[in-house]
Formats: C-alpha cells, sequence, structure tokens
C-alpha cells in the first residue's frame, strides 16, 4: 500500500503562503509542489526538513509460489 502524500499549507495574514509536504522523502516533495509553486508566484525562501535527504527505499522480493494438495 502506497505512503499518503500530504501538501499543508499555511496563509499568514501579511499573504506570506508556507508548504509542507508529509509523507515523502528526497526531492520528491519538489516534484509534488511544483505545479502549485508556478502558480504562486516567486519562492522568497526554501527550507528543507531532514526527510529531504533521505533516500526512498524500493523493495524488491522473489517469491516462488506452489501449489500444494492436500
Amino acid at each position: 500500500m502506497a505512503k499518503q502524500e500530504t501538501i499543508k499549507f499555511i496563509i499568514k495574514q501579511d499573504g506570506t503562503i508556507i508548504e509542507e509536504v508529509i509523507g515523502t522523502v528526497g526531492p520528491n516533495c519538489e516534484k509534488l509542489t511544483e505545479n502549485i509553486e508556478r502558480k504562486l508566484g516567486v519562492i522568497d525562501h526554501r527550507e528543507v526538513k531532514a526527510e529531504y535527504y533521505e533516500q526512498q527505499l524500493t523493495a524488491e522480493e522473489d517469491v516462488a509460489l506452489h501449489n500444494h494438495k492436500d
């Protein structure tokens, strides 16, 4: 099952928008938000969380299926 990815926005009274991506690691957060950011305008400041520097793990597992007759 895929992990839920969430984009959280906080809009301050002065019009500043704070965006937080939750549920993803690495540069995937930038891919999730690039269309929205392009429509919002110029990015004044960007901070990345520790998750940005993590690598997304992919697991592959070989499974053999056997038909057992009881």
